[in-house]
């Protein structure tokens, strides 16, 4: 009996360590909202200012969903930010009205879906070719997107020739800064590729072989499992992520600037890696990459509001970032 009892102490015990350890991260964010709250007097839990919060964090959510496919497979993903840039230039030299001191297509008048298609379809082929260079010439994937960041930047600042592109149609602004049932458009996007990525990530196929490749490629490769398509894919999903975000960046402040985006990816990482995401492979989770998401956008938001130095506020973010490696690699030990 007492052989029993306590057996089933510490099966209880590793229940109770198990489930604080999956949900320590909404511990964290609900301490950074009540401590944020003091230090403002209030300031931060204003409604419009929480609104503010969460539509500025649904590109860096967005992309970070991508991410989080990346780190998975123990990839990494340092483009996405000239590719939000690409994508902004590119849909938003499409969606230009004709009243436009500087028309990049002069008469060319063309429904809002074709400019989006466009701002994806960019991201999409630039990630295809990160995913290429990845699996199929065997190149580090820090080596490869490198190297797309750089070209990338360049990119979009020769299409738009340095210049922001400005005068954009209501309909393409709606995007990014318009409401829907009194909830921010981003707000939904950002809902909608969380709950798709989520889906994808723990019920379908492709999910399945992302985990297995992220756990044991070697396995995965004896299983069956095809690497180079699941590489391939996983890439072309992070650059049309990374596409939407750009689109819905540049709806938002109503232009297509070439230097959108610019250190974003760094946002987009800390994110999943505070989320749980590890970079030793096979673990991750979408909605802890969404959570923080939110911590980033709170810590940015938060020391806004109290005046800190967009400098010092630099030196905050890296100290997180090494913070949640330290965490991670402990984690795994």
């Amino acid at each position: 009996m007492t052989t029993s009892t306590t057996a089933g102490t510490r099966t209880a015990k590793f229940d109770v360590g198990s489930f604080i350890k999956k949900y320590a991260i909404i511990g964290i964010l609900l301490l950074f909202v009540i401590l944020l709250s003091i230090l403002t007097k209030g300031t931060f839990l204003g409604p419009q200012n929480l609104i503010n919060v969460i539509r500025q964090v649904a590109a860096i959510g967005i992309i970070a969903t991508g991410m989080t496919f990346v780190i998975i497979i123990k990839g990494i993903d340092l483009s996405v930010g000239s590719i939000v840039a690409v994508s902004a230039v590119v849909s938003t030299s499409l969606a230009q009205t004709p009243q436009a001191s500087v028309i990049m297509y002069p008469g060319l008048q063309l429904p809002v879906i074709v400019a989006v298609f466009a701002g994806l379809l960019c991201g999409a082929l630039l990630g295809l070719i990160n995913g290429s260079l990845v699996a199929g010439f065997n190149i580090a994937p820090f080596i490869a997107t490198l190297g797309m960041m750089t070209a990338a930047r360049g990119l979009a600042l020769i299409y738009s020739a340095g210049r922001p592109i400005s005068r954009l149609s209501p309909e393409f602004n709606f995007i990014g800064q318009g409401d829907f049932l009194f909830i921010p458009v981003p707000i939904w996007i950002l809902a909608i590729v969380a709950v798709g990525a989520h889906v994808a990530l723990n019920f379908t196929r492709f999910g399945r072989h992302t985990y297995a490749i992220g756990g044991n490629e070697q396995a995965a490769r004896v299983s069956g499992i095809h690497l180079n398509k699941v590489k391939v894919g996983i890439f072309a999903l992070s650059g049309l992520l990374a596409g939407l975000a750009g689109i819905v960046l540049a709806a938002r402040i109503g232009s297509g600037n070439p230097q959108l985006g610019t250190g974003i990816e760094l946002d987009a990482i800390t994110a999943a890696v505070i989320g749980g995401t590890s970079f030793n492979g096979g673990v991750g989770t979408i909605w802890g990459t969404v959570v923080g998401a939110l911590i980033i956008g709170i810590i940015n938001n938060g020391l806004d509001l109290l005046g800190v130095s967009p400098f010092l506020q630099q030196v905050v973010k890296g100290a997180i970032i090494v913070l949640a490696i330290i965490i991670d690699e402990r984690k795994n030990r």
